[in-house]
């Protein structure tokens, strides 16, 4: 799918992996909806950008607020031909800890944003997707997803987190071959450590230590470089049906 006749749906896209998403199809010619909970980054960024996207204030999870979301976007683009899910939240969180037992209103909270409201996008999305005309590779649309390297290699403390993200990167196969024959084409994305808002708190010092555990390059990830993958994914149609870890090798330890 040429990116420049792309009108992507990017959830989290206010700041981070999403932002750096948006920014590089908006760069390439593409148009873009920035979904987010922030209004003040995504207000800005909108503005920045300018007429080739739309921000809309969306929760994830909400069924109603999604279907406004696309009927303003289809109003305004068109079409809706892609989606990337950024939008998640991540908790450090011990199963037993000095306070007693991990949290179940904690853990629900993050599989309902990470895994629920990826699943809610993916459902709702390509419902208007399989009304595209097909280009000339029969392709309606492609969905690209971010999963985590805590997806294989979780962490003491990511119990949530890393049952969120396994399972995103579960849906990613079976949701492939049921939207096969609409056209629609499922990717996952599987980050290692990244320069994005949950590192933001940290001094350099510490993100430069952070960024040495990955093999090569040593150094935490640019958000840019995810958006770089994201339109080799939206490019190229034999992608489809697969988790790609962008991970400069690293395996995550135990803590």
């Amino acid at each position: 799918m040429d990116v420049r006749d792309v009108v992507a749906v990017v959830t989290g896209g206010a700041s981070g992996l999403g932002e750096a998403t948006v920014r590089t199809i908006v760069g390439e010619g593409g148009r873009a909806i920035i979904v987010d909970r922030d209004l003040e980054k995504g207000r800005k960024l909108a503005e920045e950008l300018g007429t080739q996207v739309l921000f809309q204030e969306v929760d994830v999870t909400s069924e109603q607020q999604v279907s406004n979301m696309l009927n303003k976007t289809i109003a305004y683009f068109g079409k809706v031909t892609a989606l990337v899910n950024c939008a998640g939240v991540a908790i450090g969180e011990k199963v037993l800890n000095r306070e007693g037992v991990h949290g179940l209103a904690s853990f629900q909270k993050v599989v309902e944003v990470n895994l629920i409201g990826t699943f809610n996008m993916i459902r709702l999305v390509s419902e208007r997707m399989k009304e595209n005309v097909a280009n000339d590779d029969g392709e309606r649309g492609v969905v690209v997803n971010t999963a985590s390297i805590a997806a294989f290699e979780g962490q003491i403390g990511q119990a949530a987190y890393s049952a969120s993200k396994s399972g995103v990167v579960g849906l990613t196969l079976p949701i492939s071959r049921e939207l096969a024959r609409h056209g629609i084409r499922v990717m996952t994305i599987a980050p290692g450590l990244f320069d994005t808002p949950m590192f933001e708190t940290l001094p350099d010092s510490a993100k430069e230590l952070l960024g040495e555990t990955t093999p090569f390059p040593k150094r935490l990830g640019h958000p840019c470089e995810y958006g770089k993958l994201v339109h080799s994914i939206i490019d190229n149609p034999m992608l489809n049906g697969e988790v790609i870890r962008l991970d400069g090798a690293i395996r995550m330890q135990p803590k």
